[in-house]
């Protein structure tokens, strides 16, 4: 096939951003013609598997984004604060390049807004991926953007949502919406894999010598470390992580950045480590040095990205028990045993709950939380590799 993947922002740093490069890599290794039309400046960066990119001019420079990050070369703009015209101008822009680009067997458009629109105007066949972002922060609580939403996905010929969580969201914001297909993202099984700490600590000190925290004298005393990734925001609840720790025989590693992050260095225990901002190729060799991790998402979640990523690893994860994150502890929990898929999760917002399921498995052998971690990387490996999932999306 020859397939345009239209994704409005980068290749690396969010989810669908991930998720776009991977695809991408998975459907051009498996014999397809693939162009991705994204605002990526440095594709050399990433393994595409032979996939191109293109980026278009946009008008003005204004990206629309649901949550105001900094872009290399643009004016990055909450789309709910874009008007009427400027929206109209940025889905000609890329609407056009599809069409430059065409013909086309399919564009796959990341995004109900706004990659739904670019599909409609492109006047090629087109599927949509629903993120969640979009719908959570910008579409929900805007009629206007729900109906445009609702109005171009009608001419889409499949709409694609990672969780059962995000297709009730979708229906909640944009009303019924027909052809809905559940294809949840995906890990690289290859890069998250199970290491020896001696090899994932040598790995990590070489790969971080551009970080500004010594890996190498926070891991030279072997104590159960407890592990955040994420984006530092109050709605993702690292608050909830940090309470947990009081009392409990642990520390803890914080990676990610945002503007949240003065606050929870004030409310954090002695020992926490903040990295800031780290990449897979860092993350890879950091997850085998912990003991388990957590994502205490107080807000939705479209699927426990992050949480597949550690079970990949080899390294259990507690999370909160609402959206897709329970959808990805209850997938987990069928391998682990029932005593074990109880500790996976926990009530959203409650530290006294997750400080119990912590503390349940790091009393865990060593050599017992080595053995779940591989029960749930066969997991990640049945139902979420990106081989898995990108076959799924193009059957």
């Amino acid at each position: 096939m020859r397939v345009l993947l239209w994704h409005g922002y980068l290749l690396a740093g969010t989810g669908s951003n991930v998720y776009t490069r991977s695809i991408a890599r998975e459907w051009s290794e498996a014999g397809h013609d693939v162009t991705v039309v994204c605002q990526e400046r440095h594709p050399e960066r990433f393994d595409l598997g032979g996939a191109r990119v293109v980026v278009p001019d946009l008008p003005g420079g204004l990206l629309p984004v649901f949550v105001l990050d900094e872009y290399e070369g643009l004016e990055a703009r909450l789309l709910t604060d874009f008007t009427e015209e400027e929206r109209a101008a940025y889905v000609e822009a890329n609407a056009a390049a599809l069409r430059e680009l065409g013909p086309a067997d399919l564009v796959f458009a990341n995004h109900v807004l706004l990659g739904a629109p670019v599909g409609a105007a492109s006047g090629i066949p087109y599927r949509v991926k629903a993120h969640g972002s979009e719908l959570e922060y910008a579409m929900r609580g805007r009629p206007d953007l729900a109906r445009w939403g609702a109005e171009t996905l009608a001419g889409a010929d499949v709409v694609y949502a990672g969780s059962e969580h995000i297709r009730a969201v979708l229906d909640d914001v944009c009303g019924h919406t027909d052809r809905v297909e559940i294809v949840p993202p995906g890990v690289d099984v290859e890069e998250f894999r199970p290491e020896p700490r001696d090899e994932a600590l040598a790995a990590l000190v070489r790969e971080a010598r551009d970080v500004p925290v010594s890996f190498e004298d926070f891991f030279a005393e072997d104590a159960p470390t407890v592990l955040y990734f994420g984006k530092l925001i109050e709605n993702k609840g690292v608050q909830v992580l940090l309470e947990a720790l009081d009392g409990l025989d642990a520390r803890a590693v914080v990676v990610g950045f945002g503007d949240y992050r003065a606050e929870l260095e004030s409310l954090a225990p002695p020992g926490t480590l903040f990295t800031g901002q780290l990449e897979h190729r860092h993350l890879r060799h950091l997850l085998p040095l912990c003991d388990v991790a957590v994502v205490p998402s107080i807000f939705p979640e479209a699927f426990g990205m992050v949480a597949a990523e550690a079970a990949a690893a080899g390294v259990l994860p507690v999370v909160s028990a609402h959206s897709g994150l329970a959808e990805v502890a209850a997938g987990l929990g069928a391998k682990v045993g029932a005593e074990t898929a109880e500790l996976l999760s926990f009530p959203a917002g409650d530290a006294d709950a997750l400080r119990v399921r912590l503390a349940a498995i790091l009393a865990l052998p060593p050599e017992r939380r080595a053995e779940l971690g591989l029960a749930a990387r066969r997991v990640v490996e049945e139902r979420w590799s990106w081989r898995v999932v990108a076959k799924r999306l193009l059957a």
